[in-house]
Protein backbone atom coordinates (compact mmCIF):
# COMPACT_ATOMS: atom_id res chain seq x y z
CA UNK A 1 0.00 0.00 0.00
CA UNK A 2 0.94 3.81 -0.93
CA UNK A 3 1.85 5.41 2.41
CA UNK A 4 -0.42 8.71 2.22
CA UNK A 5 2.73 10.83 2.23
CA UNK A 6 3.63 9.94 -1.58
CA UNK A 7 -0.04 10.71 -3.28
CA UNK A 8 1.20 14.19 -3.39
CA UNK A 9 4.48 13.46 -5.35
CA UNK A 10 2.57 10.91 -7.65
CA UNK A 11 -0.12 13.53 -8.33
CA UNK A 12 2.55 16.17 -9.39
CA UNK A 13 3.96 13.56 -11.17
CA UNK A 14 0.94 12.91 -13.50
CA UNK A 15 0.32 16.27 -13.71
CA UNK A 16 3.84 16.54 -15.39
CA UNK A 17 3.33 13.92 -17.93
CA UNK A 18 -0.28 14.62 -18.73
CA UNK A 19 0.97 18.72 -19.42
CA UNK A 20 3.65 17.95 -21.93
CA UNK A 21 2.19 14.76 -23.79
CA UNK A 22 -1.05 17.32 -23.92
CA UNK A 23 1.22 20.03 -25.39
CA UNK A 24 2.98 17.60 -28.02
CA UNK A 25 -0.07 16.56 -28.83
CA UNK A 26 -2.25 20.14 -29.28
CA UNK A 27 0.64 21.10 -31.83
CA UNK A 28 -0.49 18.60 -33.93
CA UNK A 29 -3.91 20.26 -35.04
CA UNK A 30 -2.11 24.15 -35.57
CA UNK A 31 -2.54 23.12 -39.03
CA UNK A 32 -6.56 23.37 -38.40
CA UNK A 33 -6.91 26.24 -35.85
CA UNK A 34 -3.84 27.98 -35.55
CA UNK A 35 -2.12 28.77 -31.85
CA UNK A 36 -4.38 31.00 -30.79
CA UNK A 37 -7.31 28.52 -31.33
CA UNK A 38 -5.87 26.00 -30.03
CA UNK A 39 -4.87 27.80 -26.14
CA UNK A 40 -8.91 28.72 -27.00
CA UNK A 41 -9.67 25.21 -26.87
CA UNK A 42 -7.39 24.50 -24.46
CA UNK A 43 -8.47 27.36 -21.63
CA UNK A 44 -12.03 27.13 -22.79
CA UNK A 45 -13.13 23.70 -22.24
CA UNK A 46 -11.60 23.67 -19.34
CA UNK A 47 -13.43 26.33 -17.35
CA UNK A 48 -16.63 25.03 -19.10
CA UNK A 49 -15.63 21.70 -17.02
CA UNK A 50 -14.44 23.06 -13.90
CA UNK A 51 -17.48 24.98 -13.65
CA UNK A 52 -19.90 21.82 -14.05
CA UNK A 53 -18.17 20.02 -11.62
CA UNK A 54 -17.42 23.10 -9.43
CA UNK A 55 -19.54 25.34 -9.34
CA UNK A 56 -17.25 28.43 -8.77
CA UNK A 57 -20.32 31.41 -9.11
CA UNK A 58 -21.36 29.35 -5.59
CA UNK A 59 -17.86 30.30 -3.54
CA UNK A 60 -17.82 33.82 -1.14
CA UNK A 61 -13.73 34.55 -1.77
CA UNK A 62 -12.29 37.21 1.01
CA UNK A 63 -11.31 40.26 -0.88
CA UNK A 64 -8.00 39.92 -0.01
CA UNK A 65 -7.78 36.66 -2.61
CA UNK A 66 -9.14 38.26 -5.61
CA UNK A 67 -6.03 40.02 -6.79
CA UNK A 68 -4.26 36.59 -6.38
CA UNK A 69 -6.95 35.20 -8.21
CA UNK A 70 -6.90 37.60 -11.03
CA UNK A 71 -2.98 37.03 -11.25
CA UNK A 72 -3.57 33.83 -11.61
CA UNK A 73 -6.24 33.35 -14.03
CA UNK A 74 -4.42 35.92 -16.35
CA UNK A 75 -1.36 33.97 -15.88
CA UNK A 76 -2.79 30.71 -17.39
CA UNK A 77 -4.14 32.32 -20.14
CA UNK A 78 -1.30 33.96 -21.19
CA UNK A 79 1.05 31.06 -20.22
CA UNK A 80 -0.97 29.09 -22.67
CA UNK A 81 -0.91 31.43 -25.73
CA UNK A 82 2.74 31.97 -25.16
CA UNK A 83 4.15 28.88 -25.61
CA UNK A 84 2.12 27.86 -27.55
CA UNK A 85 3.14 30.38 -30.30
CA UNK A 86 6.53 28.94 -28.99
CA UNK A 87 6.31 25.52 -30.54
CA UNK A 88 4.67 27.01 -34.13
CA UNK A 89 8.74 28.20 -34.31
CA UNK A 90 11.09 26.33 -31.88
CA UNK A 91 10.76 22.58 -31.14
CA UNK A 92 8.54 21.73 -27.75
CA UNK A 93 11.19 20.66 -25.85
CA UNK A 94 13.69 23.80 -26.17
CA UNK A 95 10.30 25.92 -25.65
CA UNK A 96 9.52 24.17 -22.50
CA UNK A 97 13.51 24.19 -21.26
CA UNK A 98 13.05 28.21 -22.02
CA UNK A 99 9.98 28.11 -20.35
CA UNK A 100 11.18 26.69 -17.14
CA UNK A 101 13.68 29.14 -16.59
CA UNK A 102 10.57 31.32 -14.91
CA UNK A 103 9.85 28.71 -11.98
CA UNK A 104 13.67 28.08 -11.26
CA UNK A 105 13.90 32.57 -11.49
CA UNK A 106 11.37 32.59 -9.08
CA UNK A 107 13.33 29.93 -6.87
CA UNK A 108 16.40 31.23 -7.10
CA UNK A 109 15.45 35.31 -6.21
CA UNK A 110 14.05 33.54 -2.94
CA UNK A 111 17.20 32.88 -1.52
CA UNK A 112 20.54 34.49 -0.33
CA UNK A 113 23.02 31.54 -0.82
CA UNK A 114 26.34 32.03 -2.44
CA UNK A 115 26.05 28.25 -3.47
CA UNK A 116 22.65 29.83 -5.56
CA UNK A 117 25.53 30.88 -8.09
CA UNK A 118 26.10 27.39 -9.33
CA UNK A 119 22.73 26.94 -10.29
CA UNK A 120 22.82 29.97 -12.12
CA UNK A 121 25.81 28.80 -14.29
CA UNK A 122 24.05 25.69 -14.85
CA UNK A 123 21.31 27.43 -16.13
CA UNK A 124 22.90 29.48 -18.11
CA UNK A 125 25.28 27.03 -19.97
CA UNK A 126 21.57 25.11 -20.53
CA UNK A 127 20.62 28.06 -22.40
CA UNK A 128 24.08 28.23 -24.64
CA UNK A 129 23.59 24.79 -25.78
CA UNK A 130 19.97 24.77 -26.67
CA UNK A 131 21.03 26.84 -29.89
CA UNK A 132 23.10 24.13 -31.23
CA UNK A 133 20.75 21.97 -33.40
CA UNK A 134 21.68 18.55 -36.25
CA UNK A 135 21.02 21.15 -39.00
CA UNK A 136 23.66 24.15 -38.02
CA UNK A 137 20.22 26.29 -38.59
CA UNK A 138 19.74 29.27 -36.26
CA UNK A 139 17.44 28.78 -33.16
CA UNK A 140 14.17 30.91 -34.29
CA UNK A 141 14.39 34.34 -32.29
CA UNK A 142 10.34 34.82 -32.57
CA UNK A 143 9.88 31.53 -30.61
CA UNK A 144 12.98 32.24 -27.97
CA UNK A 145 11.55 35.50 -27.17
CA UNK A 146 7.96 34.11 -26.90
CA UNK A 147 9.01 31.07 -24.68
CA UNK A 148 10.88 33.28 -22.49
CA UNK A 149 7.54 35.40 -21.79
CA UNK A 150 5.99 32.29 -21.20
CA UNK A 151 8.75 31.76 -18.78
CA UNK A 152 7.89 34.78 -16.79
CA UNK A 153 4.53 33.84 -16.82
CA UNK A 154 4.59 30.29 -15.60
CA UNK A 155 7.05 32.05 -12.49
CA UNK A 156 4.56 34.58 -11.67
CA UNK A 157 1.76 31.59 -11.79
CA UNK A 158 3.73 29.64 -9.60
CA UNK A 159 3.41 31.75 -7.12
CA UNK A 160 0.14 32.57 -6.93
CA UNK A 161 -0.80 29.13 -7.36
CA UNK A 162 -0.03 28.37 -3.58
CA UNK A 163 -2.04 30.89 -2.35
CA UNK A 164 -5.07 30.38 -4.86
CA UNK A 165 -4.52 26.37 -3.54
CA UNK A 166 -5.99 27.28 -0.21
CA UNK A 167 -8.82 28.28 -1.64
CA UNK A 168 -9.22 24.77 -2.82
CA UNK A 169 -11.30 23.51 -6.14
CA UNK A 170 -13.50 26.68 -6.61
CA UNK A 171 -10.09 28.87 -6.61
CA UNK A 172 -8.84 26.57 -9.47
CA UNK A 173 -12.49 27.15 -11.48
CA UNK A 174 -12.35 30.71 -11.34
CA UNK A 175 -9.31 31.33 -12.49
CA UNK A 176 -9.89 28.98 -15.59
CA UNK A 177 -12.33 31.16 -15.79
CA UNK A 178 -11.00 34.51 -15.93
CA UNK A 179 -8.90 32.79 -18.64
CA UNK A 180 -11.28 31.66 -20.67
CA UNK A 181 -12.90 35.52 -20.56
CA UNK A 182 -9.82 36.49 -23.08
CA UNK A 183 -8.46 33.25 -24.35
CA UNK A 184 -11.70 32.63 -26.18
CA UNK A 185 -12.18 35.54 -27.90
CA UNK A 186 -8.76 35.92 -28.88
CA UNK A 187 -8.51 31.84 -30.64
CA UNK A 188 -12.21 33.01 -32.47
CA UNK A 189 -10.40 35.80 -34.12
CA UNK A 190 -7.62 33.68 -35.66
CA UNK A 191 -9.83 30.52 -35.70
CA UNK A 192 -13.07 31.30 -36.76
CA UNK A 193 -16.16 28.89 -37.37
CA UNK A 194 -14.72 25.93 -37.29
CA UNK A 195 -13.53 26.50 -33.85
CA UNK A 196 -16.96 25.30 -32.70
CA UNK A 197 -16.98 22.21 -35.61
CA UNK A 198 -17.64 19.07 -33.24
CA UNK A 199 -14.39 17.67 -34.82
CA UNK A 200 -12.64 20.20 -33.65
CA UNK A 201 -14.10 20.61 -30.15
CA UNK A 202 -13.42 16.74 -29.70
CA UNK A 203 -9.55 17.66 -30.35
CA UNK A 204 -9.97 20.51 -27.89
CA UNK A 205 -11.78 18.02 -25.20
CA UNK A 206 -8.67 15.81 -25.16
CA UNK A 207 -6.05 18.94 -25.50
CA UNK A 208 -8.18 20.42 -21.87
CA UNK A 209 -8.18 17.17 -20.26
CA UNK A 210 -4.46 16.24 -20.87
CA UNK A 211 -3.18 19.65 -20.83
CA UNK A 212 -5.83 21.81 -18.51
CA UNK A 213 -8.33 20.41 -16.51
CA UNK A 214 -6.34 17.46 -14.95
CA UNK A 215 -3.13 19.01 -14.40
CA UNK A 216 -4.37 22.14 -12.74
CA UNK A 217 -6.32 20.22 -10.51
CA UNK A 218 -3.57 17.55 -9.72
CA UNK A 219 -1.13 20.93 -8.55
CA UNK A 220 -3.35 22.60 -6.69
CA UNK A 221 -3.48 18.91 -4.37
CA UNK A 222 -0.24 18.53 -4.50
CA UNK A 223 0.72 22.22 -4.05
CA UNK A 224 -1.04 22.21 -0.50
CA UNK A 225 0.79 19.13 0.69
CA UNK A 226 4.25 19.64 -0.66
CA UNK A 227 6.57 22.73 0.24
CA UNK A 228 7.34 24.82 -2.65
CA UNK A 229 10.77 23.44 -3.15
CA UNK A 230 9.79 19.71 -3.81
CA UNK A 231 7.19 20.75 -5.72
CA UNK A 232 9.75 22.83 -7.63
CA UNK A 233 12.24 19.09 -7.90
CA UNK A 234 9.05 17.44 -9.68
CA UNK A 235 9.05 20.11 -11.98
CA UNK A 236 12.25 19.89 -12.60
CA UNK A 237 11.97 16.85 -15.23
CA UNK A 238 9.46 18.75 -17.54
CA UNK A 239 11.91 19.70 -20.32
CA UNK A 240 13.14 16.54 -20.42
CA UNK A 241 9.74 15.08 -20.62
CA UNK A 242 8.76 17.56 -22.99
CA UNK A 243 11.76 16.79 -25.26
CA UNK A 244 10.38 13.12 -25.02
CA UNK A 245 7.18 13.67 -26.14
CA UNK A 246 8.13 15.91 -29.22
CA UNK A 247 10.11 13.41 -30.31
CA UNK A 248 7.41 10.69 -30.17
CA UNK A 249 4.46 12.50 -30.91
CA UNK A 250 6.07 15.42 -33.22
CA UNK A 251 9.21 13.54 -34.47
CA UNK A 252 11.44 16.60 -33.18
CA UNK A 253 14.56 15.32 -33.39
CA UNK A 254 17.65 17.54 -31.08
CA UNK A 255 20.96 17.08 -30.81
CA UNK A 256 23.32 15.88 -28.45
CA UNK A 257 24.58 19.04 -27.43
CA UNK A 258 20.54 20.35 -26.93
CA UNK A 259 20.02 17.07 -24.94
CA UNK A 260 23.00 18.48 -22.81
CA UNK A 261 21.24 21.55 -22.72
CA UNK A 262 17.85 20.14 -21.49
CA UNK A 263 19.65 18.18 -18.88
CA UNK A 264 21.89 21.36 -17.53
CA UNK A 265 18.40 23.24 -17.12
CA UNK A 266 16.73 20.27 -15.25
CA UNK A 267 19.53 20.10 -12.43
CA UNK A 268 19.94 23.72 -12.16
CA UNK A 269 15.98 23.31 -11.28
CA UNK A 270 16.40 20.25 -8.78
CA UNK A 271 19.82 21.86 -7.72
CA UNK A 272 18.51 25.52 -6.66
CA UNK A 273 15.13 23.37 -5.14
CA UNK A 274 17.78 21.11 -3.02
CA UNK A 275 19.44 24.45 -1.74
CA UNK A 276 15.99 26.08 -1.02
CA UNK A 277 15.08 23.08 1.18
CA UNK A 278 18.12 22.86 3.31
Amino acid sequence: MIPSTQFPMIAAFVSLLSLQIGAAFAKTIFPLVGTDGVAALRIGISALLLAIVFRPWTAKFQATYWPSILIYGAMIGLMNLLIYRAFLHIPVGIAISIEVLGPLGISLLSTKRRTDIIWVLCALIGVLLLPFNQADTALSLTGVIYAVLAAICWGLYIKTASTVSQLGSKGVATGMFIAALFMVPIGTVQAGPSLFTPHILMLGLIIALLSSAVPFLLDMYALKRLPRSIFGILMSASPAVSAIAGAIILDEQLSTLQWFGIAAISLACIGASFTKKA
